[in-house]
């Protein structure tokens, strides 16, 4: 190991090595003990809407402590956000210290793994037991049928806690610390979370020869992007929107015995390299190739893991088939992406919206759920709301 590679390690508490065996730490930059109320603990409210993000390189299989075993690139959306609002005050020993409402409805299971979430950082925030919550969070989109509801959610969570540290600690007081923080906050909760801090493209995992990328948090990636890239629109075409049987948490675990993982690691990060040279040259063929490369290539690892499952609905391989048609014979440069579940993402640019919301009317409604579009664009990232 490096020098400077060991120093890092040791700074942020990556990496521990006992005789021959390196074992992964949750990293310590953020743990700090003084974050702690000293006299009255206060109540306020905060709220904060965070888009969800798709993938055009994914982000699939992770070690320890939510550090991803390849790097991924995503757009950020727009109109497929979660919003979320935490109400806090002093903590009371007969009462939960999280009551968690989604869509207005107490869930008692999202109640515990936000618990779960606030004991693991305990250490970047030892107030948080101090405090009871009650939190109250909604999506635009159907939960857990691969539209990344853990990103958007576990994003808007981070960003009320920076607020919250922000507000009764001082501190964070550059956009870039309180974003980073957040990030890196996100993250811990859902890997893809970090990507939804920031607007346009955003990556995430070290990238060769990218000194600015990191695995502890995105990294906006829009310098010198193409303009017509970000502007693309994202039709997201519901196939179906009951909850996924396989969640991305056991995939995730699925590819530490994947045969393929190795060269599927590989694989990202040459194609990332290249999408990166890609989204500046504004090659659209190119940009198509891998786009569509990458999402078939994350459902293969999930059809060659062991055990294997299948994500896909017959639907969903009906409109990719139209797609490559309608593609081949009018020549429109539009794609598609999945993320882990049957819905598909339809990528194009902004100026060919008109024929492309004909093609979805026209070809590709009957294969929806209740003929189901979502109508969004890459966005510019999170927004906090006024009290």
């Amino acid at each position: 190991m490096s020098g400077s590679i060991h120093l890092f390690n040791y700074f942020y508490g990556l990496i521990e090595q006992t005789t021959n065996t390196l074992i992964y730490r949750r990293p310590t930059m953020y743990n700090n003990p003084e974050l702690i109320f000293e006299q009255s603990v206060p109540q306020g409210k905060i709220s904060w809407r965070s888009p969800s993000n798709i993938a055009l390189v994914k982000y699939w299989g992770k070690r320890d402590v939510q550090i991803p075993l390849n790097p991924s690139i995503s757009f950020t959306l727009s109109k497929s956000y979660t919003e979320t609002t935490v109400e806090y005050s002093a903590a009371e020993e007969d009462e939960p210290g999280v009551q968690f409402f989604l869509e207005g409805e107490i869930n008692t299971s999202f109640g515990e793994k936000i618990s779960a979430y606030f004991q693991s950082i305990g250490d970047i925030y030892p107030f948080l037991k101090q405090l009871k919550f009650t939190i109250r969070s909604s999506n635009t989109f159907p939960h857990s049928a691969g539209i990344a509801s853990s990103a958007s959610g576990m994003s808007a969570l981070a960003l009320c806690l920076c607020s919250i540290e922000q507000k009764h600690f001082g501190g964070l007081d550059s956009e870039a610390d309180f974003f980073q923080k957040a990030s890196y906050l996100a993250r811990l909760g859902s890997g893809s979370a970090c990507r939804s801090l920031y607007g346009g493209l955003v990556s995430w995992g070290k990238v060769n020869g990218r000194e600015e990328t990191s695995d502890l948090w995105g990294t906006q990636q829009i310098k010198d992007v193409h303009p017509d890239f970000l502007t693309f629109n994202d039709s997201i075409l519901i196939v179906d929107a009951a909850q996924k049987k396989v969640s991305s948490r056991i995939g995730h675990g699925l590819m530490s015995s994947n045969p393929f993982s190795s060269a599927r690691f590989e694989q990202a990060q040459k194609n990332i390299g290249r999408l990166m040279d890609v989204l500046k040259a504004g090659d659209m063929d190119a940009f198509i190739n891998i786009t569509e490369s990458e999402a078939l290539t994350l459902h293969a690892m999930m059809m060659t893991s062991n055990p294997y499952y299948l994500l896909m609905k017959p639907n969903t391989l009906n409109i990719i088939e139209r797609i490559f048609d309608f593609r081949k014979n009018t020549g429109t440069p539009l794609c598609f992406t999945l993320d882990a579940g049957p819905n598909i993402h339809l990528l194009y640019p902004e100026k060919l919206n008109t024929e492309v919301n004909a093609f979805i009317d026209g070809e590709l409604k009957p294969f929806l759920h209740q003929g189901r579009v979502i109508a969004d664009r890459v966005g510019e990232g999170p927004e906090k709301r006024k009290q």
